[in-house]
């Protein structure tokens, strides 16, 4: 199986470059951006399978991107993950296509599982049949 391809998408880039380490460590092919619009510049250049997003940034916000990102790559999934949620923006995020939600400090066990359910969905749902 390919390694699972995902972007980290928070304007704390200490947060980004961390979290990028500890899934490369865990064999997960991680890169990061440091707002909306770096996102989708990002996805763009190189396509991903999911996207671990923060709601709160500045600009471009977490909700805004979700929606582009869901407009112009459906089949990309999206985790939610940030330390000022509300019920509702969860709700909201969850109505505009986010696999799920998450809160900041989120255990990176409990992150990664969220990463390869949502990889599962992914390749579910570009017809290709998740390895047992």
């Amino acid at each position: 199986m390919d390694a699972i391809r995902v972007l980290v998408v928070d304007d704390e880039t200490q947060f980004v470059a961390t979290v990028v380490k500890r899934l490369a460590r865990r064999d997960i092919d991680a890169s990061g951006a440091d707002c909306g619009r770096a996102a989708l510049a990002a996805l763009a250049l190189r396509p991903c399978d999911v996207v671990i997003l923060d709601v709160k940034m500045p600009g471009m916000d977490g909700l805004e991107t979700l929606r582009e990102i869901k407009r112009l790559y459906p089949d990309v999934e999206v985790v939610m993950l940030t330390g000022h949620a509300t019920a509702e923006s969860g709700g909201l995020g969850m109505s505009l296509g986010a696999f799920d939600y998450l809160m900041k400090p989120a255990d990176l066990d409990d992150l990664v599982e969220k990463i390869r359910q949502a990889h599962e969905r992914c390749e579910i749902n570009r017809g290709k049949r998740p390895e047992a």
